[in-house]
């Protein structure tokens, strides 16, 4: 069932592919709902799991675990695009899949999403098709340097990328190439990066959330501010661009979208996430709907309220024992939305929560979390 043709009510039972902190966010706003929830994921009491009605302990690509939970589930979803596809596709008999499979294939590799987007005339950097050394050296001769070189598939946070620059020698980085396809991307000289929730309902409106500018360390979203501090134009070009991602889709859920602005406010798309973003957040505070009700609403068939936003708001992820700073400062910051995925292992650069500040003056918001800078 690629399209919605009924609408799902509670109590009936979404299943979710994934049990991290998106999925925990995601089962959180379903059960306020009246939804049941049901969460496949390897990890016993994982983040997702400990809020949902019943976890199946179980490899993603295990296709009677699967099965097990389209047969328990009214819907179908899933927090991450790096779901078996073949397996999915195969439950769609079973119990109802919203969103595409197409989107999943696109999403999940970095070539088919360039590609994607190209085709239907949204700006991206200059890239090309990366599978031995002799396509190395002939993409760095087109594209020039500096450059990114990324698995196609797989890669997240920073993991599966090479930076090659000036002085990169590209024979001790064709090492690294092996039997994988890569994509080469032009590096670009971005002022700032920002990113767009976009989702559709089922009467095939699309509504985009404010666009958020995102501070990034070792490739991985630290801070996000709300509304992004750019000009109105890029707000409206971000609204446009997203819409058609979006319409080109035939999205259900919602669909995150990382953009670069350049120097001349010029917008170009980075990355698509086929679920709920990292930088959207803030929404559960700062807007009078969260991009995870929305999410909700999408793959069920519910329409879908104008989005507001009430508030500036910054989200702060905590990283590795960032965590326990925060743990430790809580008392003196009532201010703070305090959210702990509750993951049982503190590891380097691993998001183990979040902390969202809302109100009217984003320099007041700032110094709230500078303890995270």
């Amino acid at each position: 069932m690629s399209n919605l043709n009924k609408q799902i009510l509670p109590p009936s039972t979404i299943g979710i592919i994934g049990g991290g902190q998106l999925g925990q966010m995601m089962a959180l706003s379903a059960k306020s709902m009246g939804y049941k929830v049901g969460i496949l994921d390897p990890t016993p009491n994982s983040p997702a799991g400990q809020v949902s009605d019943f976890q199946i302990v179980a490899n993603y690509s295990d296709e009677k675990a699967l099965q097990e939970l389209a047969e328990k589930s009214d819907v179908l979803t899933y927090e991450f695009e790096n779901v078996d596809q073949y397996n999915l596709e195969k439950v769609e008999k079973i119990t109802s899949v919203p969103q595409k499979i197409d989107e999943l294939v696109i999403t999940s590799n970095r070539l088919k999403e360039k590609s994607f987007l190209s085709s239907n005339g949204i700006p991206v950097t200059q890239y090309a098709r990366v599978t031995n050394e002799k396509e190395l050296y002939e993409a760095v001769e087109k594209i020039g340097r500096p450059g990114i070189l990324k698995t196609t598939e797989g890669g997240y946070d920073g993991h599966g990328q090479i930076d090659i620059n000036e002085d990169s020698l590209l024979s001790v980085v064709s090492k690294s190439i092996g039997k994988a396809e890569w994509i080469y991307e032009k590096k670009q000289s971005f002022v700032k990066e920002v990113s767009m929730i976009v989702t559709r309902d089922f009467r095939n409106n699309v509504l985009t959330f404010p666009l958020s500018e995102n501070i990034h360390r070792d490739h991985i979203l630290h801070t996000s501010i709300i509304p992004a501090r750019v000009d109105d134009e890029i707000h409206q070009k971000a609204s446009v661009i997203s819409k058609k991602v979006a319409s080109s889709l035939e999205l259900y859920g919602v669909l995150g979208i990382e953009f670069f602005v350049l120097d001349n406010d010029e917008l170009l798309v980075n990355e698509l996430a086929p679920r709920p973003h990292n930088s959207g957040h803030f929404s559960i505070e700062a807007c009078n709907i969260s991009q995870f009700e929305a999410h909700i609403r999408s793959i069920c068939g519910l329409e879908i309220p104008p989005i507001k936003l009430l508030n500036s708001s910054v989200m702060v992820n905590m990283l590795g024992d960032e965590l326990t700073v925060g743990r430790r400062n809580l008392p003196t910051h009532p201010e703070w939305h305090f959210h702990d995925y509750g993951k049982a292992e503190i590891r380097p650069k691993r998001k183990m929560g979040h902390i969202t500040v809302v109100g009217n003056s984003l320099n007041n918001l700032l110094d709230s979390v500078e303890k995270f800078k």
